[in-house]
């Protein structure tokens, strides 16, 4: 996934996380994806650059050019010892296993909550694997983005797999990397066009199905317009529709008009809460609307968690 060089210049905005062990999906928010080989990186890190986000992902891999991997990465080791805790969320996307190993040697390496990890199928995670480091609790965020991922077969291969690893406690949420998959299929979606215009619509639907009821998340493709807002919040509806929160922004304009979409209305909160409710009846009837607590409990409880985190819409 490639990341447009840019001036950062929203408003200004603090998030208060809670604790890692309490950290879930739907805090990612709109994550931001920015190169490590920007000269104002640190800037960035440290929340001194006036721009919204709730979590960032300092890339190695697609965003750079060869060339520049060595210049980010020592950007990163230089960077990794002064971070402090409590402005954003804060994820390092490695170019490969050999720099994810590089990373978990650096000092300062347990101020990051986690690693996006690129071009995850059956076949490369034993490499990622034997890279893997788990002392300061890291979170795992893979990115499904290989030719694997057409084939329900091999997804539900690394489903298991994944299962069997033992790392099922440390993801955080899988990626859908839209841009890779669509690249492989020879196609670039059209200006007017969401992700689900396109062949995607059937991967992500799949990908929905193998993993969501094995208890994982999955969040959004990045929207590579930066001029077509309206088409982006058509796309962030059908993906709150698919079940995703958490969507890739490449651009700091993008994530008030991502995040503004995961904002809950009314009659959704209502309705979640008298799902939630102890002494709700088995069913019943609120808002023209036919609620079952047995069959509806999972949707109100990520209603519920999206109002706390994002708000109400109005």
């Amino acid at each position: 996934m490639s990341v447009i060089p840019v001036d950062f210049c929203a408003s200004h905005t603090h998030f208060y996380l809670e604790s890692a062990p309490t950290l879930s999906a739907t805090q990612l928010g709109a994550s931001l994806y920015v190169p490590a080989s920007r000269p104002d990186l640190a800037m960035i890190a440290h929340g001194q650059k006036a721009f919204p986000v709730r979590s960032l992902i300092f890339c190695t891999e697609d965003a750079l050019h060869e060339r520049e991997l060595e210049p980010a990465l020592n950007r990163l080791a230089a960077l990794l010892p002064e971070l402090k805790t409590g402005w954003s969320l804060r994820f390092i996307r490695p170019r490969n296993p050999s720099v994810l190993r590089r990373l978990l040697r650096m000092n300062g390496i347990e101020h990051i909550q986690g690693f996006v990890l690129p071009k995850i199928g059956p076949r490369a995670l034993g490499n990622w694997l034997r890279a893997w480091d788990d002392r300061y609790g890291h979170w795992l965020m893979p990115v499904l983005e290989t030719p694997e991922t057409f084939d329900r077969r091999q997804m539900e291969t690394l489903r298991d797999r994944l299962e069997d690893s033992g790392l099922r406690e440390r993801i955080l949420c899988l990626r859908i990397g839209g841009n890779d998959l669509l690249n492989l299929l020879g196609i670039r979606r059209a200006r007017n066009a969401t992700i689900y215009d396109t062949p995607l619509r059937g991967v992500i639907s799949d990908l929905v199905c193998i993993f969501h009821p094995a208890g994982y998340s999955l969040s959004a493709p990045v929207f590579e317009r930066l001029d077509m807002p309206e088409v982006l919040a058509r796309e962030v509806d059908a993906d709150l529709q698919h079940g995703l929160v958490g969507k890739t922004a490449i651009h700091p304009m993008q994530i008030p008009i991502i995040e503004k979409h995961y904002q809950v209305s009314q009659e959704d909160y209502e309705m979640a809460a008298a799902v939630l409710e102890p002494n709700a009846a088995a069913v019943f009837k609120l808002n023209g609307t036919f609620c079952e607590p047995a069959t509806h409990q999972r949707w109100a409880a990520g209603i519920l968690e999206r109002a706390k985190t994002f708000g109400m819409a109005t």
